[in-house]
């Protein structure tokens, strides 16, 4: 991969890492899932809510993880 296509990717990791923690902070109404990941979401009563949010952690744990090989 090229330097610019690096970059290119890192940048839209980095959106991608925003979104999540941008949704899940929205589906907790607190930023306590990052402290304690996933353990957080065990207190949703709704189903919904909760695969939602195991859905973006997911995604922000994958964009994270990807983006700390890639830089």
């Amino acid at each position: 991969m090229s330097v610019s296509q690096i970059k290119n990717l890192n940048r839209r990791l980095e959106n991608l890492i925003n979104e999540a923690s941008s949704e899940l902070d929205k589906l907790c109404g607190t930023q306590l899932w990052k402290s304690i990941g996933f353990e957080a979401f065990d207190g949703l009563a709704d189903p919904g809510l909760r695969a939602s949010a195991n859905y973006y952690y997911g995604q922000f744990q994958t964009a994270r993880e990807l983006k700390d090989i890639f830089s």
